[in-house]
């Protein structure tokens, strides 16, 4: 793992840190696969719940390393897009926990997790229209279908950056905290964690790939993810910790 991202474990949660505070921990490639091989231990770890992605230094990502850039650099892990994320997604939760800026594609990268959690004072931006760039890693593909169109473009065409308070008013963020966007994020993971791992896999899949379902499509195309989770033991143990008044204990199977 490359010292430009750390990876800790606590209580079932994965966390992943981009270490470049002196760059305000501007993407490198080196951090993209980095960050990629984390995700990729997320999903191989079976007493791994969900994961937390943030910033060292009281800064989540500044966009891409620009001293890269002009040698020849892209920050991307093969196909997976800016900072390993942006193209694909684990197939359990991902929770961005961000202080400072998520400028560029930070944005695009905080926007790729599954839920947000900022840091009053937080900044949201996709500034790539005032260097003559496009926001191509998702920004101008994903805040049309996360915010009404409008707001949407206003964020594109201008390059100016909403705070975390906006963000929140806007559905973009999950929750704004007083302190360290981190410690909510733990707080957040931790309600994530406690729940049948069979079933975050299943709902996550099914609300990230039913956006270009047809109607008439839902209820088949879903069965495939939940048929699997209704038969497993886990569901059981759920129906039976219910029933006993007690935890239940996730087997993942």
């Amino acid at each position: 793992m490359s010292e430009q991202v750390l990876v800790s474990v606590a209580n079932g949660v994965l966390e992943v840190t981009i270490n470049r505070p002196e760059a305000k921990n501007a993407m490198t490639k080196a951090a993209a696969e980095a960050i990629a091989a984390a995700m990729d231990r997320l999903d191989a770890e079976n007493d791994l719940r969900c994961a937390i992605l943030t910033g060292a230094g009281g800064t989540f990502c500044s966009g891409m390393d620009l001293k890269g850039f002009l040698s020849g650099e892209y920050p991307v892990a093969g196909d997976r897009g800016f900072g390993g994320l942006t193209s694909w997604t684990p197939k359990k939760p991902v929770i961005a926990a961000v202080d400072g800026y998520a400028l560029a594609g930070g944005m695009e990268l905080a926007i790729a997790c599954d839920m947000i959690v900022a840091s009053k004072g937080a900044k949201f931006g996709i500034p790539e229209a005032k260097r003559g760039l496009v926001a191509g890693g998702g920004g101008v593909v994903q805040l049309p279908r996360l915010l009404p169109r409008p707001l949407a473009m206003e964020l594109a065409l201008t390059g100016d950056p909403i705070t975390a308070e906006r963000a929140h008013e806007l559905g973009l963020v999950n929750k704004v905290t007083d302190g360290p966007a981190i410690e909510g994020a733990r707080e957040l993971a931790q309600r994530v964690a406690a729940n049948g791992p069979l079933a975050l896999i299943a709902s996550k899949g099914i609300i990230r790939d039913s956006w270009g379902w047809a109607d008439q499509d839902v209820l088949p195309n879903q069965t495939p993810y939940i048929a699997g989770v209704f038969a497993s033991e886990d569901a059981r143990e759920g129906a039976m910790a219910f029933a006993q008044k007690r935890k239940p204990e996730w087997k993942g199977r």
